[in-house]
């Protein structure tokens, strides 16, 4: 079952709540009173009824919606673990207060976790919307100006390389096949396993690579296809494999179902290395289109920013746009990277859905710049488009780019860089683990978030005038 709050707090509750008032930092005061907007509870409230069909009416009671969504957003202005989010929060009587815990029994590390994940990509950027729309219920945001930006949060993964991936998919298959053996009580053929021989491979083939030369490349060339023809082995296992589990009874069927979906699903992924490394290897064809890069996050694309210390950089593109005191209005995570001469437009859009109104002033750097975007975003609405134009040679363009309008909004654009830098590293975006498109969304959704509710704090807080 759920609930939107803890029971009433006795009175005895109620007095330490006012001793313990006094020690709170300030932009938690404000935030306290934004949180307890009805619409952001209710919002965590139907998430959670989502879990079951049933979870309203029956089951044990769980953290009510209040809680969650309080130390959810303090894990992430901490930059916490979920343990040592429970770890702060028990000994902590500041943390037990503001969370709304009171003296009733903190949510383990395994129940924050599991309630991080009911409350998805899409219930986070309702949360978000909702939070814009209160900072502009509270005028901290207005939304004359706009400035955007794109960076590359890094997915979890290991330097891709063909020999690499086939080692994980090799050693991945391997372990499945010998866990549903062990789930049905064996097998007709006792399930080989060629994991050291492929290491083996991998290993050569990465000091074949030191060799310079056509020697090092018939080399290599020869390792790989032993390490071709040892997957191959292996996804015969597999299908193998799958075949004998099809024709199982029905009731030793059912207990690894589970385990041959997921065999199927690697195996159809193992394949796919296969050719694309039989084509980069021998055929000498490196710009394979749709590369597979990880086994576990197939969503990671290749990215380049053009960075001297980084050519290339391994995960999607996220897009930040802000409005005044630093309050992000609108984020998107890319499945396929786009230009950021396409984002331009949509992201305007997006900030008059959400604001209300079109930004007076729009600034973004270099890479956004085309002479269609400025005459798009003059004719809805925008009276300043400060986008530098790196390439042009125009002495008339070079002074407009010198006015002092172009330049303040210029310096206001640099801000991106550091807001960037404090949702990827203070609020740990850039070092989570995300399982999927949808886990990276909802990370960054709530890094978002928690920064916004900081800012509003520090806005708001009467220290700060």
């Amino acid at each position: 079952m759920i609930k939107l709050r803890h029971a009433q707090p006795t009175v005895w509750e109620g007095l330490f709540a006012e001793e313990v008032a006094e020690l709170w930092e300030p932009w938690m005061r404000v935030v306290d009173e934004l949180l307890e907007d009805e619409a952001l509870l209710d919002t965590v409230y139907d998430a959670q009824g989502k879990r079951h069909g049933l979870s309203r009416v029956r089951g044990r009671q769980q953290t009510p919606a209040e809680v969650a969504l309080r130390m959810l957003i303090l894990k992430h202005v901490r930059n916490w673990s979920y343990e040592t989010l429970e770890r702060e929060v028990r000994a902590n009587v500041v943390y037990r207060s503001f969370c709304r815990v009171g003296m009733e029994k903190v949510p383990d590390a395994k129940t924050l976790v599991r309630l991080g994940q009911v409350i998805g990509a899409e219930t986070i950027a309702e949360l978000h919307d909702r939070i814009v729309a209160l900072a502009q219920e509270q005028g901290v945001v207005q939304g004359r100006k706009m400035r955007v930006d794109t960076t590359v949060v890094e997915t979890n993964i290991h330097y891709p390389t063909d020999s690499g991936l086939l080692n994980d998919g090799a050693r991945i298959l391997t372990r499945t096949m010998k866990k549903i053996a062990g789930k049905a009580g064996g097998l007709k053929r006792k399930v080989r396993d060629r994991t050291r021989s492929v290491s083996k491979r991998v290993i050569a083939i990465a000091q074949a690579v030191r060799h310079k030369g056509m020697d090092g490349e018939l080399k290599r060339q020869r390792e790989y296809r032993q390490l071709l023809r040892l997957t191959r082995q292996i996804l015969n296992d597999s299908r193998r494999v799958q075949l004998e589990v099809e024709a199982l009874p029905a009731r030793r069927r059912r207990g690894v179902q589970g385990l041959g979906k997921r065999l199927e699903a690697m195996a159809d992924q193992v394949r796919r290395v296969v050719r694309q490394t039989k084509v980069r290897v021998f055929g000498g064809m490196t710009q394979f289109p749709d590369k597979l890069l990880s086994l576990f996050e197939a969503h990671t694309e290749i990215i380049r920013k053009g960075k001297a210390s980084k050519p290339n950089e391994f995960g999607n593109v996220v897009e930040l746009q802000e409005a005044e005191n630093q309050i992000i209005t609108h984020y998107e995570v890319f499945e396929k990277r786009s230009s950021d001469q396409h984002l331009l437009l949509p992201a305007i859009a997006a900030h008059r859905r959400k604001l209300g109104r079109v930004p007076g002033w729009v600034a973004a750097d270099a890479g956004f710049y085309s002479r269609a975007n400025e005459e798009g975003a003059t004719a809805m609405g925008v009276k300043y488009v400060s986008i530098p134009n790196r390439k042009t040679r125009s002495e008339q363009r070079r002074r407009w780019e010198k006015q002092r309008w172009f330049k303040r909004a210029q310096a206001w654009r640099t801000g991106c860089e550091g807001r960037i830098s404090v949702i990827k590293r203070r609020h740990g975006v850039a070092r989570c683990r995300y399982h999927g498109i949808q886990g990276m969304r909802r990370w960054l959704g709530l890094g978002v978030i928690a920064d916004n509710l900081i800012n509003i704090g520090r806005y708001l807080s009467p220290q700060n005038g």
